[in-house]
């Protein structure tokens, strides 16, 4: 057994932990503060089918490095999850390779909507954390682009009772402004075809469905004030739609294109600077609930390609933590919300049980990150100096130094 001595929380519960180690030792915590463990409800481990830029190995790895035991992990995988047969071999697959990494990461599946398998959707019902629907396109061909279809997976998963999580971007828009794009096709450009009504038009579509049904919605990776608009009229109707942020939609924007070129690339893009501050208000304001990495690593010849040939995603699960305690520094965030983005409404939202796991965090250790467990071996974070890291990863009663 280890045992943790004099560690400090938030809510003054937590005096000492003890869990299992390799070997019976104390370690004074004084000085460090625990914090529930992050729940990341948006990452891309890309198993199976395109293991070369991450698996479960590896993203375990990153994960607990970054004080998160829990994650929920996308659909849109070679072949994608869009049956309950695959849904079967994906979860076999990755019990496998965190059993080979030796670390128990606890983790939920969202389950593709696919056109052609819509009859799926209830067989999965208690074998998912909800359904995913790609409005518009992004890595792999799962979209579902037609009026038809997307009435049918918001009224199935209200008579399921399963949350919709949506990538709330309109396909047929992104088609048409790409066809009408005159200017110089660059890194830019994606910001501009991909513009903020992209996203808008399919929001909005998405909860006049969620009120039609009564379907639970959880709108992803909100990029825009605009988009924080719509969601926030939506809770004050009554509505259960739920907003997530990203850490790159929190601390880039478009000038980010200049340093890092296609590794800038997202779905939906970086925003002009000021959309940040709505962001960090619509926190403050509880409008948004959750913040997921979107952890979607592709190797860096690929995100350095020309824009239009390079894919879309940035890998950040280990920095999403360090990122959100800096900016606590910076008095962009108290550290309840904090908590509250990282575990508390991602536990509500989607009815998790609780567990037993911590990160034990320095809030003023000061380093600047230089290297990066995911398997693409590389991150956006590169370079920066953060304060606030963590220092021990707890989850189900396993300690692991991650710093």
């Amino acid at each position: 057994m280890i045992k943790l001595e004099n560690v400090a929380s938030l809510d003054g519960k937590v005096t000492n932990l003890e869990v299992f180690c390799e070997e019976s030792k104390y370690i004074d915590a004084s000085g460090l503060l625990a914090l529930p463990a992050v729940i990341d409800p948006h990452v891309h481990f890309r198993t199976p089918g395109m293991e070369y830029k991450e698996d479960w190995r590896t993203g375990a790895r990153a994960a607990i490095r970054g004080g998160c035991t829990t994650v929920f992990d996308m659909p849109n995988t070679k072949p994608p999850t869009v049956t309950a047969a695959l849904l079967a071999e994906k979860k076999a697959l990755i019990d496998s390779q965190l059993a080979e990494a030796d670390i128990a990461l606890r983790y939920h599946l969202f389950f593709g909507a696919d056109k052609a398998h819509l009859d799926e959707i209830a067989k999965v019902k208690q074998a998912c954390i909800g359904i995913k629907v790609f409005m518009g396109c992004s890595t792999g061909n799962l979209v579902i682009d037609d009026d038809e279809s997307l009435h049918a997976v918001f009224s199935i998963a209200a008579k399921e009772d399963m949350l919709v999580a949506v990538h709330a971007e309109d396909e047929h828009l992104i088609q048409q402004n790409k066809a009408n794009f005159k200017d110089e096709m660059n890194y830019h450009a994606h910001s501009k075809i991909r513009n903020i009504e992209v996203a808008t038009r399919a929001i909005e579509k998405a909860i006049a469905l969620s009120r039609q049904y009564g379907t639970r919605l959880y709108v992803l990776h909100v990029s825009s004030a605009e988009e924080v608009a719509l969601i926030k009229d939506a809770k004050r109707a009554g509505l259960s739609v739920y907003a997530e942020t990203t850490p790159h939609h929190l601390f880039f924007d478009v000038s980010a294109y200049d340093t890092l070129g296609g590794r800038a690339v997202v779905n939906p893009p970086l925003r002009d600077k000021h959309h940040r501050d709505y962001l960090f208000t619509a926190i403050r304001e509880k409008v948004i609930d959750t913040i997921g990495s979107d952890h979607a690593p592709h190797t860096l010849d690929e995100k350095i390609r020309p824009y239009g040939a390079c894919p879309s995603g940035m890998p950040g699960i280990e920095f999403m933590l360090p990122m959100l305690l800096n900016a606590h520094h910076e008095g962009l965030l108290h550290l309840d919300e904090v908590v509250s983005l990282t575990s508390k409404r991602a536990r509500e939202i989607f009815r998790l049980p609780h567990n037993p796991d911590w990160v034990l965090v320095d809030l003023d250790k000061t380093t600047a990150v230089i290297e990066t467990l995911s398997k693409c071996c590389w991150t956006p974070y590169l370079g920066k100096t953060l304060r606030g890291w963590p220092v021990y990863t707890i989850i189900n009663g396993r300690c692991y130094h991650v710093g």
